[in-house]
């Protein structure tokens, strides 16, 4: 979002108050209402979350009334159709599609960084048997700090590695979260942690 040259007026117990307008990428205005409270004491009431803009992102553009979900501008009907997870994982990090060389190099980095230390196995065992794998997915990757613990300090290069491993161990751990769903009888589908 980028700041306009309008305002919008609040009155609130005779006082007028000016509100910086912000415009989103896809044209959408905004009442920047960070200020609010330490303004005026008053805050906003929006049950639902309908009115509100969660944050200001360069990555993603939703409008879920119309449907619309884009990716550094991609319709996500696109990117579904015509990109693999790969080149997507490179774009929301770099912004650009990938030449062929920079996706070879991307999908190296990827592959080589999709093992998980060997003590989340773990974890897996003790879940229930079938499981629902999104449960698992996300109890396990709030775990990964604990294996791997973020720099306190990081350039954005430092932060792009960090994420691109995220991504990587993701993809793993969805894999074998996913073997949990195999019904009672079939041991195959259980990972064996011992």
């Amino acid at each position: 979002m980028t700041e306009s040259n309008e305002t919008a007026k609040l009155i609130l117990e005779g006082k007028e108050y000016e509100l910086p307008v912000v415009r989103g990428a896809a044209g959408e205005k905004a009442l920047d209402i960070t200020n609010l409270r330490k303004v005026t004491g008053y805050i906003t009431l929006d049950t639902g979350y309908e009115n509100t803009g969660a944050c200001q992102s360069a990555i993603t553009f939703v409008d879920g009334e119309k449907g619309i979900l884009r990716y550094r501008g991609y319709p996500i009907e696109d990117l579904a159709e015509k990109s693999t997870f790969t080149e997507v994982a490179y774009l929301l990090l770099y912004g650009e599609i990938p030449t062929a060389p920079q996706l070879e190099e991307f999908s190296t980095f990827l592959n080589e960084s999709s093992l998980i230390h060997e003590d989340m196995l773990h974890f897996f065992v003790g879940f229930p048997q079938g499981s629902h794998p999104m449960g698992i997915l996300a109890t396990t990757v709030a775990s990964l700090s604990t294996f791997y613990p973020i720099p306190e300090v990081m350039d954005e290069a430092v932060e792009r590695q960090v994420l691109a491993n995220l991504i990587s161990q993701v993809r793993t751990i969805a894999a074998i979260s996913y073997l949990n769903l195999a019904p009672p009888g079939r041991p195959h589908g259980r990972m064996n942690a011992s």
